[in-house]
């Protein structure tokens, strides 16, 4: 009987250590997945917000560049995604760059390219630039068919950002970045699935368009919350 008391008090010891660790696991566990929630709801980490920040200061000097060249480019101050009226590039209902349009490209690529890709922590950072061609909602004439007119849309918009990629190569931009430009540019066509709205309605002019994008390669939010993160035995 005196073997069995002392064994007792030592048996349920051991047993409280082996609930208090599991605890501790669990409740360390518990916090990590509820981080790991948050941050994917938000999309929030130090390196995202750094990554942001510098894009902004990128986007910063790429405006001041522009109003220098005295280029006429609607550029968001947060995202550097540019808008690109068709105005200045086609002549109505074509993908033909006008001469006007070349004048342009000219002037504005390579300011671009060589701003985004002299910035190498933030160009190792983007996924893609994006070309993207967008349209009004304005039918053609002789096609009833919704369908075939967004789709004739499609192609006029595919064609235009295609016009516009072509034609980047061929400015004057430091052709030290070439290889890497041709691996990370995407040409979109979005037909009017995109309008630009003033007072609910679309406004035809503006909505007719070429974008320049950035998309930024997305971090693996797990990789950063277990980065660091030791467990004990």
């Amino acid at each position: 009987m005196g073997l069995v008391s002392r064994k007792a008090p030592q048996a349920e010891g051991d047993n409280n250590i082996f609930w208090t660790t599991m605890a501790d696991l669990l409740l360390g566990l518990a916090i990590i997945f509820m981080t790991l929630f948050v941050l994917a709801m938000t999309g929030f980490t130090q390196e995202s917000v750094e990554q942001k920040q510098q894009q902004i200061e990128v986007n910063k000097e790429l405006i001041e560049k522009l109003k220098e060249a005295e280029i006429d480019a609607q550029v968001d101050p947060l995202t550097g995604d540019i808008k690109i009226s068709d105005l200045e590039l086609f002549e109505v209902g074509s993908y033909n760059l006008s001469p006007r349009g070349k004048a342009y490209l000219n002037k504005l690529a390579p300011i671009y390219i060589n701003t985004i890709f002299s910035k190498t922590e933030l160009i190792n950072a983007v996924e893609n630039i994006i070309i993207q061609g967008h349209t009004d909602s304005q039918s053609f004439a002789g096609i009833k068919n919704p369908d075939e007119q967004y789709m004739k849309n499609m192609t006029l918009s595919l064609e235009r950002a295609n016009s516009v990629a072509n034609y980047i190569f061929h400015t004057n931009y430091d052709k030290q970045y070439s290889n890497r430009l041709k691996k990370i540019l995407v040409v979109e066509g979005k037909s009017y699935s995109e309008p630009i709205l003033a007072n609910g309605k679309e406004d035809y002019a503006k909505s007719r368009r070429v974008e320049m994008r950035l998309k930024t390669k997305k971090l693996d939010i797990t990789e950063v919350i277990f980065h660091g993160v030791q467990f004990h035995d």
